[in-house]
Order: C-alpha cells, then structure tokens, then sequence
C-alpha cells in the first residue's frame, strides 16, 4: 500500500470516528460503544472498507451495524465537507472483533488461578 493510501486510511478513519460519535443521531447507535479501528480504501480511492468494533451485547451488534451501512450515504456526504480528496470513496462498514476478543482473553487471563505452592 502506498504512504498516500495509508495517509488517506488514516484521515478517513480520524474523520469518521468523530462523525460517528459526535454527529450520528441513531438510537441503535446508543446501547455500546462504536469504534473505528481500521479504514482499508483501496489504490483508487474508489471504495474504502471501514472496520467498526462494538462492545455490547450480540443481539445490539446487528442493529449497530444496520445503523452504520444505513448512514453509509450521510456519512460520505459529511466527509466531503471535512476532507479534501478529489473524490470520496464508497463506504462499506465490517465488524472487527479483535476488541472484543481482545477484552474476553483478558477475562480469561485474569480469572485464571496460580498453581498451589503443594503440587
């Protein structure tokens, strides 16, 4: 990937994580917390794949992705306004689940017991 491509990923993914907290009135977007952890835009710039981790429950999940990919729309227009690239990039929003299997490993680590010192 070139540097203006990881530039690019890096703006976009800046600009939308604010968009989404700051600006996105959805109540489906209400029950956990939404984060931005990776824009992948391909060479062209013509499409960019947005990786959004959630921590809530499973059943929340659905509906925040069905808000995010249903402001899909609002959210390219908010960026024209806010980036200055020749031609904003079609989003696609993915759920990454290293967050929160990140934060289950981390129970699992925590909850583990030291061996006895008897054996």
């Amino acid at each position: 990937m070139s540097k203006r491509t990881d530039r690019v990923n890096m703006l976009l993914r800046q600009e939308l994580s604010q968009l989404i907290q700051r600006e996105l009135k959805d109540p489906r977007l209400e029950g956990g917390m939404v984060s931005v952890t990776e824009v992948s835009a391909t060479r062209d710039l013509n499409y960019a794949t947005v990786y959004v981790s959630h921590l809530g429950t499973d059943d929340e999940l659905g509906e925040v992705m069905a808000a995010l990919r249903g402001s899909a729309g609002y959210l390219r227009n908010a960026l024209r306004s806010r980036v200055h690239l020749r031609q904003i990039p079609v989003l696609k929003f993915e759920f990454d689940p290293s967050i929160e299997r990140g934060a289950r490993l981390t129970s699992v680590i925590e909850n583990l017991q030291p061996p006895s010192a008897d054996g």
